[in-house]
């Protein structure tokens, strides 16, 4: 599958792409151990942060991870038809605390696909529902097309 063109993306072709989706991954490690998990965000062009709701257990491997306060990556991404396209992130995740929360910040999560508050038929009493910003300090994109076998 030769390239035929690969093309960094604008600021604004980035914000777009980043609008455009609600999905991705969260890339974290910790002492030379990886982590990665798929994740909803929202996403705020004019302050260039995504908005991501983290749901853990107390034993749960997120938390340990999130614990250490990382260096994180997000990774947003799409393939259509000849078009590979992908943008990531590199920054810090900043925990919201609830009693910070405003009008607008609950409009940004509210973007995200999972619903802000969810209710379960059983108690689900472990569950650690926290709020996070990511706040790259980079933000690139990549286009690019490819020649398909048989085409």
């Amino acid at each position: 599958m030769p390239t035929n063109s690969e093309v960094e993306m604008s600021p604004a072709e980035v914000d777009t792409h980043l609008s455009r989706h609600e999905t991705g991954v969260l890339a974290l490690a910790r002492d030379d151990a990886p982590y990665a998990i798929p994740i909803s965000y929202g996403y705020d062009a004019d302050d260039r942060a995504l908005y991501l709701r983290l749901v853990s257990t107390p034993d749960s491997e997120k938390r340990e991870f999130l614990a250490s306060t990382p260096e994180a990556r997000v990774v947003v991404y799409d393939d259509e038809d000849d078009e590979y396209a992908s943008v990531v992130g590199v920054g810090t995740l900043e925990r919201v605390d609830l009693g910070e929360l405003t009008p607008e910040t609950i409009a940004q999560y509210g973007e995200a696909r999972r619903p802000l508050f969810e209710i379960w038929a059983d108690d689900k009493p472990d569950l650690d529902i926290e709020l996070y910003r990511f706040n790259p300090e980079t933000l690139t994109g990549r286009t690019v097309v490819v020649e398909r076998d048989g085409e």
